[in-house]
């Protein structure tokens, strides 16, 4: 009998001192969300419009040259010669697509790809691209090409007008990864635009990714991708890959199949 009091005793003590300690740390708690309230309200509101108004940093000026080229933009190809490209396949070797006299580039069938001299990162994207008048083919088929983001992330080009194929392969597709918000193409055979905003994935000593690539697509003033973030690498067969790397050339599909899509007015402004 003594001995089941000292226990009951025992029990009641510890119970105690649990329910202290609780208390305890519910009123540091407490304390520490209040002292959070206070730093972030501390500041008094303004009374004045000048208190929230910034003069630094003056954003610099941009103006618009001819064809809507900004002064502070990288011109790729402007209708004169593909001096800043070459072959995707021997990149000591020059780009072998035909140069037009309208001021376009049109694939030269089965020459394989073509990339830029230059290497880039995070950029905003401007092309004009257009499918041959005469239709040939079908489905994937029919003036196929692409715009390869450091050579590795895919925007689709492709005549779908009465042209139905797998949604995440359309045009204006991030290809097999992400379906185009609307169908934005102009009539087969007149000139289409791409403005993109791409920002370039992050990857940490390891080499593991911390911070995937994104992509945002006008076409034609359209939206059709609105900050994607991309999941890899454009496979055909085969799930999106995470390598890491730095910058890359901007790269031009030669789908191989008599695809005879052309280019035209392609600059990049580096962000």
């Amino acid at each position: 009998m003594k001995l089941n009091t000292i226990s009951l005793l025992g029990c009641a003590l510890f119970f105690m001192i649990s329910c202290n300690e609780q208390q305890a740390k519910t009123a540091v708690e407490s304390s520490e969300t209040e002292n959070a309230n206070v730093i972030e309200t501390s500041k008094e509101e303004p009374t004045k419009p000048e208190e929230t108004e910034f003069y630094e940093p003056v954003p610099p000026k941009v103006t618009l040259g001819k064809n809507g080229v900004p002064n502070d933009a990288i011109v790729l190809f402007d209708g004169e010669n593909l001096e800043n490209w070459v072959s995707s396949n021997d990149e000591s070797s020059a780009a072998q697509w035909h140069v037009n006299e309208d001021g376009s580039m049109t694939v030269n069938d089965k020459t394989g790809n073509i990339q830029t001299k230059q290497n880039f990162g995070s950029v905003q994207l401007h092309i004009e691209w257009k499918s041959p008048a005469d239709v040939q083919g079908e489905n994937q088929s029919r003036a196929n090409s692409g715009v390869f983001l450091q050579k590795r992330y895919e925007v689709q080009v492709l005549d779908n007008n009465d042209n139905p194929t797998y949604v995440n392969g359309q045009v204006g597709s991030i290809y097999k990864q992400s379906v185009p918000l609307a169908m934005a193409s102009n009539p087969t055979g007149e000139w289409n635009s791409y403005d993109i905003i791409y920002h370039a994935p992050e990857f940490n000593a390891e080499g593991d990714k911390t911070k995937p690539a994104t992509i945002t697509v006008l076409h034609n003033g359209i939206l059709v991708q609105d900050h994607f973030e991309i999941e890899g690498t454009t496979e055909y067969i085969g799930w999106p890959k995470n390598d890491a790397h730095g910058k890359a050339p901007l790269m031009l599909q030669d789908h191989g199949d008599n695809s005879r899509v052309s280019f035209r007015n392609i600059w990049v402004r580096e962000l």
